[in-house]
């Protein structure tokens, strides 16, 4: 465990190469994804835009730290963690709750950001070629 991520050997898929996996660490997914329950907590008779607008600046900047290569399945179960607990949080604001996975995918597909890698790997980003 180094910098937040479990470093693994791996292979690539096509060639079978030797590469260094980086997952997030587990600790680290959970102690984030409780912060965000918290909040939800505190911020559960706000306006659906309002919510939407601070859960996208809180997805993107988890992504902008952790979107490196070999990790996207983490970014991925990342995402559907937090709309499951923003399911959970919308459900407890009535008791006659409207709110269903269908209704939450489209206000997910509004506010959240999809997972992409945002790090290339470090011999293609300190490869660049600069003209004098």
């Amino acid at each position: 465990n180094f910098l937040g991520f479990t470093h693994i050997c791996g292979r690539t898929w096509k060639s079978g190469k030797f590469f260094v996996l980086r997952k997030t660490q587990r600790e680290r997914l959970l102690a984030r994804l409780k912060q965000v329950k918290a909040a939800l907590r505190v911020r559960l008779h706000q306006p659906l835009a309002e919510v939407g607008r601070w859960l996208r600046s809180v997805v993107q900047g988890y992504f902008n730290y952790h979107a490196v290569p070999g990790n996207l399945a983490s970014l991925r179960s990342f995402r559907f963690e937090v709309r499951k607990r923003w399911l959970r949080a919308l459900r407890r604001r009535s008791q006659r709750s409207g709110m269903t996975w269908e209704l939450l995918e489209r206000f997910a597909a509004q506010w959240l950001p999809l997972p992409k890698i945002l790090h290339s790997y470090p011999h293609l980003r300190f490869d660049a070629k600069y003209l004098r």
